[in-house]
């Protein structure tokens, strides 16, 4: 067997290669010329920051806008009218409400100007022992609570008479059966 063929590589010649890469220089081309490095300033890397658009809903995710469940109708339920309640407004200048339970003071201040056009110095509430909250609303000085209390018809005598009223017409059918008193009574009317 005959000894195995070297692998004949001609290595190349130092002068052509030395003239070859002065060419290249004179010439300018990119794989010889450094690329300048970019100064950190920090050592952290970020990612750059891309194109972002505004979105374009096709369709919109909530049906219909959320509705105020807390609005001023639904803080103030009613005015109380007890005799204590009478006394702080004869007394101390101060109207008695009972208020919505999720209702804090300075949403009632707000509801007390809004629905009555009044100013109040403060408000003080309470949770009754039946889970009702309770607002005592102090008027400023320039407003009277009785004058106020009037305004807002705090007594409510028209509707009282309209009850009073009601029941003496039920009063004509006192002598109905059993059943059409009990019918009656779904109503509304006492007997």
């Amino acid at each position: 067997m005959a000894p195995p063929a070297k692998a004949t590589t001609k290595k190349p010649d130092g002068k052509a290669q030395a003239v070859k890469v002065a060419k290249a220089v004179k010439s300018g081309t990119s794989t010889l010329i450094k690329k300048s490095k970019k100064i950190r300033t920090s050592v952290t890397f970020h990612r750059p920051k891309t194109l972002k658009k505004e979105r374009n809903p096709k369709y919109p995710r909530i049906s219909a806008p959320p509705r105020n469940k807390l609005d001023h109708y639904q803080i103030l339920k009613y005015p109380l009218t007890t005799e204590s309640a009478m006394k702080k407004i004869e007394d101390n200048n101060t109207l008695v409400f009972i208020v919505d339970i999720r209702a804090d003071k300075k949403k009632i201040k707000g509801a007390v100007k809004k629905m009555y056009d009044i100013q109040a110095k403060k408000v003080n509430t309470l949770i009754r022992p039946d889970g009702t909250k309770k607002a005592y609303v102090r008027l400023t000085p320039d407003y009277d609570a009785l004058d106020v209390a009037n305004k807002i018809v705090w007594v409510f005598h028209s509707v009282d008479r309209f009850v009073e009223e009601e029941r003496q017409e039920a009063g004509i059918l006192k002598d109905l059966s059993f059943v059409a008193k009990k019918d009656l009574g779904r109503i509304g009317f006492d007997f």
